[in-house]
């Protein structure tokens, strides 16, 4: 199990495939095993490097509240440690505005980068739903906020699939053998709501691919699109009738949607 110590904190990471580094980056709650039926296709082509952000995981969980740049720190000095600059990155939700801390912090770090269901700032309405979230945290059982989480991120398409909801509902009941504490997502969700670099974005030079689905109640598009408009020359790609979770909900559509963007850029 690869630990090391970064920017101050144990930060638990693998390693899956060969070739050009590829860095993957989870959102919030989630641990770097979530990228699992991304990365089994993505390891084909790339030397692929999850890591558990500080919070979750095997990584440690300090107080916090956390900031995005301290987390992008977090990252910079593992490849710091893998001894690796100039790499692709694909973040997820707060996954994202980790990478684009990445970028304007440590530009020598990153080549590319897809930011899926970004955002560059919170509004009120998002600001709400991530203290709700710790509220929920804190007061349901777990399968009850397995539930909410799915609610939050899955559409309307996939509830109304008879097989899809099933999987769903089994998961609701699934235990981690590491559950995320009360704290830990508690200092993931402060760093989110503090997130705030759209002002920052114009002095980007990455190639970058903005990619949602239009029908995101989390991170609406709203968000992405005014990312792909601020960053020169970034693309945006909204799926049709898809949520947050687009990336599980049409995974072998944008598996190879994403590969083929990370091959030319």
């Amino acid at each position: 199990m690869p630990l090391i110590k970064s920017n101050g904190i144990n930060f638990h990471y693998v390693e899956r495939g060969s070739g050009e580094p590829l860095l993957l980056i989870m959102g919030i709650t989630a641990d770097g095993s979530v990228w699992e039926p991304h990365a089994a296709n993505w390891e084909k082509h790339y030397r692929c490097i999850l890591g558990d952000n500080r919070g979750v995981g095997f990584s440690d969980k300090p107080d916090g509240p956390y900031t995005t740049a301290e987390m992008a720190d977090d990252y910079a000095g593992l490849l710091n440690h893998l001894e690796l600059e100039n790499v692709r990155v694909v973040g997820v939700s707060m996954g994202s505005t980790i990478a684009m801390q990445l970028a304007l912090r440590h530009p020598n770090k990153v080549k590319s980068m897809v930011l899926m269901c970004p955002w560059a700032r919170c509004d009120a309405m998002a600001k709400g739903i991530f203290q709700h979230m710790m509220d929920c945290k804190a007061r349901f059982t777990p399968e009850e906020f397995s539930r909410y989480i799915q609610l939050l991120i899955f559409s309307k398409s996939s509830w109304d699939n008879d097989e899809k909801r099933k999987e769903l509902e089994d998961g609701q009941k699934e235990n981690p053998a590491f559950p995320q504490p009360l704290h830990g997502l508690q200092g993931q969700a402060a760093a989110c709501i503090s997130h705030n670099v759209l002002d920052q974005l114009p002095t980007l030079r990455v190639p970058t691919l903005v990619i949602g689905g239009k029908e995101d109640i989390f991170t609406p598009p709203w968000m992405g699109q005014e990312i792909a408009e601020a960053i020169p020359g970034a693309e945006i790609y909204l799926y049709e009738k898809l949520g947050h979770a687009f990336h599980f909900e049409a995974t072998q559509d944008f598996n190879a949607r994403i590969l083929d963007w990370l091959n030319k850029h």
